[in-house]
């Protein structure tokens, strides 16, 4: 994914306009934000946005970002900066679109499935658990999964050793990262858990010689978050917000991701 803006050199006499667009832009989204605030049609949320939220998204840094074996290393730079005498910044940004905290729309495992424009934000936002796995746990298996109070969540994050280890702020890859084991993953498609999370790269064991988890899953229009960090966060149910980029027709893309624990 390669991601740029082209500015062009703006004349004198358009600045007054320009101000005039930024006073209009800001009032529109102060506007935005108090009728998300004030809605009362929240899918569950809290009364107001206001609160502890949690950053659980991983940064993305070329230093201090993992990559995938085989998918395309983060690589950030500035196309123009202050530095350099310009008079803006513009940077471009090369990166695949399961780098950091991102969103498996279906299309990833399941052909001509929804892709990531098409998963409903009514599924990325809302009430969640976060399970705080065993802290061995390699693999969450369906035993595993049953150490836990997880049914009846509609959204399940899972916590494990790879937050605890800080693994997505390490730029070495970990081969025997945590992952969902395809019965706990199919446990959870019966149950009709809408959302799952989990704090690497992929919820698949590294090496497996078939996707199993992701087809089951994707293959039930359960989206999939991955690369969370969940290092600060406690076990418990939340508030969340997952908004991945709005890219269309295809299988994923980076995300931000939000929580706030339920007063």
């Amino acid at each position: 994914m390669i991601l740029g803006h082209h500015v062009a050199e703006i004349p004198a006499k358009a600045e007054d306009d320009m101000k005039f667009g930024i006073i209009i832009g800001v009032a529109i989204f102060t506007l935005t934000g108090s009728v998300l605030r004030g809605s009362g049609d929240n899918n569950g949320m809290g009364d107001s946005f206001e609160g502890a939220w949690i950053d659980v998204t991983a940064p993305l840094n070329p230093s201090t970002t993992p990559t995938y074996p085989g998918d395309t290393q983060p690589k950030f730079e500035f196309l123009r900066s202050f530095d350099k005498g310009d008079k803006v910044t513009l940077s471009s940004y090369l990166m695949t679109a399961h780098a950091g905290t991102h969103v498996d729309a279906p299309l990833h495992f399941v052909a001509k499935a929804a892709s990531i424009d098409q998963v409903p934000l009514s599924t990325l936002m809302g009430r969640t658990r976060v399970i705080d796995c065993s802290p061995q746990a390699i693999a969450i298996d369906a035993a595993e999964l049953n150490k836990h109070n997880w049914q009846g969540a509609k959204r399940i994050l899972f916590r494990t050793r790879n937050s605890r280890n800080s693994w997505m702020e390490d730029v070495n890859f970990h081969q025997d990262f945590t992952y969902l084991a395809p019965d706990a993953a199919q446990l959870l498609a019966s149950a009709g858990v809408e959302l799952v999370g989990i704090d690497y790269l992929s919820a698949e064991k590294f090496g497996a010689p078939e996707a199993q988890t992701h087809q089951i899953l994707l293959g039930r229009n359960i989206p999939i978050v991955e690369g969370l960090n969940l290092r600060e966060v406690k076990a418990g149910d939340y508030d969340m917000i997952v908004l991945p980029l709005r890219v269309v027709g295809h299988e994923a893309a980076p995300a931000r991701a939000l929580l706030r624990p339920l007063r």
